[in-house]
């Protein structure tokens, strides 16, 4: 036998000369919750080691992660159901929690890079994305208000804006906005391939923010469909955005490995609530290696082809390589 590929894992060493796809904290983003209060941190019950933090520990805790090499932040608010209305005012409030508290994250922290989310479900009385009428979702009534809302977070600080509402044409219409304020220089990381998943599930508990009647498949992609990813992607590239988004990430590899070969942008990817909590759930119950699960989990989100990878295990993965 001439060629023996196990020479290649003889050992520790070796394997790592071999190594074809490698992850640090470069590759990273790390989603928080942010809620209203002082000295405050709530764990999400379906999260566990995930916390909705009060502004002034949030600040904390960002400050600790930048120390740990995470250098990216994609901020959540909960609101409560008191500020929310069926048109998401609240979401363009700039006396509210979350352009307040992006503020002064910005003001304190200005090395840190903060990426906002774009939807109106934590600010609407309705639950969705979009306005609701007559138990429909409109859709370029809502771009109005995405408008204001990308905007809104521009003027606050934010580094990259996030559309996850997956209506159409939203992409362009906030690349429109923010150009004609002034803000060129924003990025816009689109959700282009979120699909209508069952893995959203802690995340809806970590801000109430679960749909108030049926569900977002009229607006969410079908999990059954690939080349749909496709133009939901060409349409978002075309409109300017900077980056392209799959959301889940475990269970839609494939999806990522075509964006990448398709595009020629960064591919980033959304390791989802439940797939955190599915880990989580199992290495609690001695089910699996939790440490191991979560390693290969992230490699496999990078071997498919995503540069960047928003995910719940951000700090633990960087505590792991201190």
């Amino acid at each position: 036998m001439i060629r023996r590929p196990r020479r290649n894992r003889q050992s520790e060493t070796i394997r790592r000369l071999a190594q074809e796809t490698t992850l640090s904290t470069d590759d990273l983003i790390f989603p928080l919750f942010v809620t209203e209060g002082t000295n405050k941190a709530v764990e999400v019950s379906s999260m566990p080691g995930i916390y909705r933090y009060s502004p002034d520990l949030l600040l904390k805790e960002i400050e600790s992660c930048l120390k740990l090499g995470i250098k990216t932040f994609d901020i959540f608010p909960q609101l409560e159901e008191s500020k929310k209305d069926k048109h998401a005012t609240e979401s363009y409030n700039s006396d509210g929690l979350y352009l307040r508290t992006i503020r002064e994250i910005k003001e304190k922290l200005p090395e840190a890079t903060i990426m906002t989310d774009v939807a109106m479900d934590p600010y609407s009385s309705d639950g969705h994305d979009g306005i609701v009428k007559d138990g429909k979702i409109l859709n370029d009534e809502t771009l109005v208000v995405l408008g204001k809302m990308a905007l809104a977070q521009a003027r606050a600080g934010a580094d990259i804006i996030g559309p996850s509402d997956m209506m159409d044409g939203r992409v362009g219409y906030i690349r429109e906005t923010l150009d004609d304020e002034g803000f060129t220089d924003v990025a816009i990381m689109s959700y282009s391939a979120k699909y209508a998943s069952a893995f959203y599930g802690p995340f809806r508990d970590a801000l109430d923010s679960a749909p108030k009647f049926g569900d977002k498949k009229s607006y969410q992609m079908n999990p059954a469909n690939r080349r749909e990813a496709l133009i939901e992607a060409e349409l978002d590239y075309a409109e300017g955005a900077d980056f392209l988004m799959v959301k889940p990430a475990f269970s839609y590899l494939d999806i990522i490995q075509t964006l990448n070969e398709n595009f020629p942008i960064p591919i980033a990817a959304y390791n989802v609530s439940g797939e955190y909590a599915m880990i989580k759930a199992a290495a609690q119950n001695g089910w699996l290696d939790g440490e191991r699960a979560m390693l290969e989990m992230l490699l496999s989100i990078k071997r498919a082809g995503a540069k960047i990878i928003l995910t719940y295990f951000a700090k633990e993965f960087a505590l792991l390589q201190k």
